[in-house]
């Protein structure tokens, strides 16, 4: 109730809430002159997938959801927590739903979604990068997938049991697997943050060695 009343005596005052946590709520009021500047709490959610190539034999890894209404083929993945490399997030996810160990390769292609229902109507970020398989036998989680294969690249680029964006990331990996992944990677570099001192990931192509 104390807090409660505190709440209620800064709303009085013109304080309105910023955001709010399990454990503490913030509320903030603009004492510059103008519009407040306070930039909005965090709005987005990131999701991440993991495209597993078997170089080898031309296959993919990919499941089924169980809570779908249509049984189409997707790469395995889920939400990154917090602090949390996308890469990271993929290899785990990946295993997570397959069974299947990998490591991370490159960053492939970012879809920007706006008023998503599964992010409480907010922002969602959804990143598919591409692993290499470090083992190949599976054991899906019953509980989220109905199905796990490893997919020819060629049948996942022309299936109609897909979705769009699988299927326009199938051709962009038989490209990559054809004329080499050099031309569609997305690679990732660690480097120092010039304010913070802390450090970021950058994800890029690369540039041809002559250039470098």
């Amino acid at each position: 109730m104390q807090d409660e009343g505190i709440r209620t005596a800064a709303s009085d005052h013109g304080f309105m809430f910023h955001h709010a946590k399990r454990d503490y709520s913030v509320l903030a009021l603009w004492l510059g002159a103008g519009e407040s500047r306070l930039p909005p709490f965090a709005t987005h959610q990131i999701g991440v997938a993991g495209a597993v190539v078997d170089e080898s034999t031309g296959k993919v890894l990919v499941v089924q959801d169980k809570n779908k209404t249509k049984n189409a083929w997707k790469f395995p993945g889920g939400l990154s927590d917090l602090g949390e490399n996308i890469g990271v997030t993929a290899v785990r996810e990946v295993f997570e739903e397959t069974g299947v160990r990998s490591e991370f390769r490159s960053l492939l292609s970012i879809r920007q979604q706006h008023n998503h229902p599964g992010a409480f109507g907010m922002s969602d970020m959804y990143l598919i990068c591409r692993l290499s398989p470090l083992t190949h036998q599976i054991n899906f989680c019953h509980q989220e997938c109905v199905s796990c294969e490893w997919l020819a690249l060629r049948e996942l680029a022309t299936t109609s049991s897909t979705t769009p964006i699988t299927s326009r990331i199938a051709k962009l990996l038989l490209y990559g697997l054809e004329q080499g992944f050099d031309k569609i990677d997305l690679t990732m570099e660690e480097l120092p943050a010039v304010y913070s001192g802390m450090f970021y990931q950058l994800y890029h192509q690369q540039l041809p060695t002559t250039l470098k």
